[in-house]
C-alpha cells in the first residue's frame, strides 16, 4: 500500500515542520511521498524529495488539504492513503506507517483511521482529542464516528468516493462533514491509541475566529448531512450545550453571530444521510443529535 503525506503551514514554525518531516522520513516500510502546501505562505526550507505548493491566500484547513489532495492525481489517486499531519506534530513512533498499511489492509472497508495526539512531555491525551462521547479512556482503540483533522490517514478510494472536505467550512468541523459522507457511503473509521501524533497541550479557542466557526459551521454541518427532522434536534442540543458551558459574553456573542450566519449563507450541497446510517451512527455510540 503506497502511503502519501499532506502538511499544510503558514510558514510560522519551520522547526516544527522540519521536525515533523524528519519523523515521517524515518517510518519504517517504503519512503512516504510528502507535500507541503504553504497556504498562504511561504513553505520554509524542506529536505530533498519533499514537494512544495505555495497558494497565494490562505484557503482556510480543508481548502489547503484538498490542494494536497490533488498534488497526488484527481482525488490523490497516485497513492492508496494520505495521511494528514499538524505542521506542529511528530510522529512519536517509528511503526506508525506501517500500522495504517496493515489496518487498512486487513479491512477493505476500513475507510479513515485516527491517531492518538499525546502532549510530548507529559504524554496526557486531551479529552476532546478522542472522538468519541465516552472518552475517559483514550487507550481504548474503537470504531468511532469522526477523525481529528490533523492526525489521520484517509484510503483515498474515500475521496474519490464521497468528495473531498468542504473548502466553504475554512475551519471547525470539516472532518465531521468528511466523516458523516464516508459512513454513508459504508466506510469505517477507527480510533487507534497505538498510532500517535506528539502535539502541544492547546485550547481551540485561542483562534480568534473559533466561536463564529464552530456555531456557524454546525449549523452548515447539519443543513448539508442530516435528515430534516434531525436538523432542529441537532441543533437545538448543542444550543443547550452551549449556554451550559457558560462562555463569556464575547464569546456569546460571536457564537450566536456564527449561528445566524450557518442559517442564512449557503452550505452547499445537500446530501441527507440515509436513516440506516443514522442507526449505525447510534449503535457506534454517537447520535446525530450531539
Amino acid at each position: 500500500m503506497k502511503l502519501g503525506a499532506v502538511i499544510i503551514t503558514m510558514g510560522n514554525r519551520p522547526d516544527e515542520l522540519r521536525a515533523l518531516l524528519d519523523s515521517v522520513t524515518a517510518q519504517d516500510g517504503d519512503r512516504i511521498e510528502v507535500v507541503v502546501v504553504g497556504n498562504g505562505a511561504p513553505v520554509p526550507d524542506v529536505p530533498a524529495g519533499v514537494r512544495t505548493v505555495e497558494l497565494p491566500e490562505n484557503l482556510g484547513i480543508p481548502g489547503g488539504r484538498n490542494v494536497g489532495i490533488e498534488a497526488f492525481g484527481p482525488s490523490g489517486a497516485d497513492v492508496d492513503a494520505l495521511l494528514f499531519l499538524d505542521d506542529d506534530g511528530l510522529l512519536a513512533n517509528r511503526d506508525t506507517a506501517e500500522l495504517c498499511r496493515q489496518a487498512f489492509a486487513a479491512d477493505p472497508k476500513l475507510g479513515i483511521v485516527t491517531f492518538r495526539i499525546a502532549d510530548p512531555d507529559t504524554g496526557a491525551t486531551q479529552r476532546r482529542h478522542v472522538p468519541r462521547l465516552r472518552a475517559a479512556d483514550p487507550m481504548r482503540s474503537s470504531r468511532v464516528t469522526t477523525f481529528l483533522g490533523g492526525a489521520n490517514a484517509v484510503r483515498t478510494r474515500v475521496i474519490a468516493d464521497v468528495g473531498p472536505l468542504p473548502q466553504d467550512f475554512f475551519y471547525a468541523h470539516e472532518e465531521t462533514d468528511l466523516a458523516w459522507r464516508a459512513l454513508d457511503a459504508g466506510w469505517m473509521i477507527d480510533y487507534r491509541a497505538d498510532m500517535v501524533l506528539n502535539h502541544p497541550t492547546t485550547t481551540p479557542s485561542r483562534h480568534a475566529v473559533y466561536h463564529r466557526m464552530v456555531a456557524r459551521n454546525r449549523v452548515w454541518l447539519a443543513r448539508r448531512n442530516l435528515p430534516a427532522p434531525l436538523v432542529p434536534l441537532y441543533l437545538g442540543v448543542w444550543l443547550l450545550l452551549t449556554l451550559v458551558r457558560r462562555p463569556s459574553a464575547p464569546a456569546l456573542k460571536a457564537w450566536f453571530g456564527g449561528f445566524r450566519e450557518g442559517w442564512s449563507t449557503p452550505c452547499g450541497p445537500r446530501r441527507p444521510m440515509k436513516w440506516r446510517t443514522v442507526w449505525r451512527l447510534t449503535r457506534l455510540g454517537r447520535p446525530p443529535v450531539i
